[in-house]
């Protein structure tokens, strides 16, 4: 299985010890579960979302840093207090409905069961916190410490968070490994002299130039090259994974995708080469989604419209071409054979 890391700061010294995850945007799927809350709350203010101005712009940022954003840049009528108080039971019943990121509950119970320490640093509040990952078997009791942007003098990207993690767990910040979604993220991680993998939130491109690595998807993490266990899940040089489910009108080569229900969205972290089942059915309001789609029974032939409910249950590969050389075709080829063959095993039968 390939991956897509680029590395600037390991070493065959580099040991870790302990992992500490962000959790809005790296765990889990909290942008899209609540997507059309500020919308709704400043509808009802005579405002109307601006997309420059939209929430990646917040991303990383602790509650009030971003509750003061909003209110002066939509000239609500609120102070602060009374932001807080009228919209976060509107977020909250989101929260419920947030999914893990693909390879969150992967790389949790790998690390869990091979006993490394785990914290959980977040620029949210710790109630919050606690409210978010209720929804979530297991993943309160694998955390040995977790912490909220109100446990410590200042949030990230102040390294206060990461360093109380790290005098938590018992471990040398520099055996620390941290895995971040956002810039004000990895700037606190490099403040606590600490390593980071980044997955960046969508605008986080500032990420590439700070981070030790970047991924586009937890799937891509290789515990191994950071002298951590390697995971054993492989099924001939495939990865089971929780269903992923989008739907959509799939015409030539791309899916639109149907923007009526965000919580059954596409994740952003999804990127590379899945393969899942497809069964035609009606849907309305698309919007455009590039995916490689794969019919095991037809050669990859697909008529030139079809109504798509996609399931993807399996991953290959990280795949970032726009442009094929010959060979990648091949290789690709390759692929969707491994894909074709993998959808006859037994992990990753579907039933609609």
């Amino acid at each position: 299985m390939s991956c897509c890391y680029e590395f600037k700061g390991c070493n065959e010294e580099t040991k870790i010890s302990a992992v500490i995850f962000d959790l809005d945007g790296t765990l889990l799927d909290t942008e899209r579960a609540t997507r059309g809350v500020l919308n709704g709350f400043l509808a009802k203010y005579g405002k109307e979302l601006d997309k420059e101005k939209e929430e990646k712009k917040r991303v990383g940022m602790t509650q009030q840093e971003s509750v003061d954003v909003i209110l002066k840049d939509y000239e609500l009528p609120l102070t602060p207090e009374q932001f807080i108080k009228e919209i976060t039971p509107l977020y909250r019943e989101r929260w419920t409905e947030a999914k893990a990121l693909p390879g969150a509950n992967r790389l949790i119970n790998h690390l869990k069961k091979n006993g490394v320490p785990m914290a959980l640093a977040s620029n949210s509040l710790r109630e919050n916190i606690d409210v978010k990952i209720s929804h979530h078997n297991g993943w309160k009791e694998s955390f040995s410490v977790i912490l909220g942007s109100d446990q410590v003098k200042s949030g990230k990207p102040s390294p206060y968070l990461f360093e109380e993690a790290a005098k938590k767990m018992g471990v040398d910040a520099s055996n620390c490994l941290v895995i971040e979604d956002s810039l004000v993220g990895v700037k606190a991680a490099n403040a606590a002299k600490m390593k980071v993998v980044a997955i960046p939130s969508r605008g986080e491109v500032d990420c590439y130039l700070l981070a030790d690595t970047v991924l586009h998807s937890l799937l891509e993490f290789q515990p191994e090259l950071w002298g951590l266990p390697p995971f054993d899940d492989l099924l001939d040089n495939t990865l089971p994974i929780e269903p992923i489910h989008v739907s959509g009108v799939y015409v030539s080569g791309a899916l639109h995708e149907s923007t009526e229900n965000a919580t059954g969205a596409l994740p952003g972290q999804v990127f590379g080469l899945y393969f899942g089942w497809g069964k035609v059915h009606a849907d309305r309001n698309f919007k455009i989604l590039h995916i490689c789609l794969i019919d095991p029974n037809s050669d990859d032939h697909m008529y030139e419209q079809q109504r798509m409910q996609i399931h993807l249950v399996g991953y290959i590969s990280a795949f970032d071409k726009k442009e094929l050389t010959s060979r990648e075709l091949e290789k690709l080829e390759e692929y969707k054979s491994i894909a074709r063959a993998s959808l006859d095993l037994p992990s990753f039968t579907y039933s609609f």
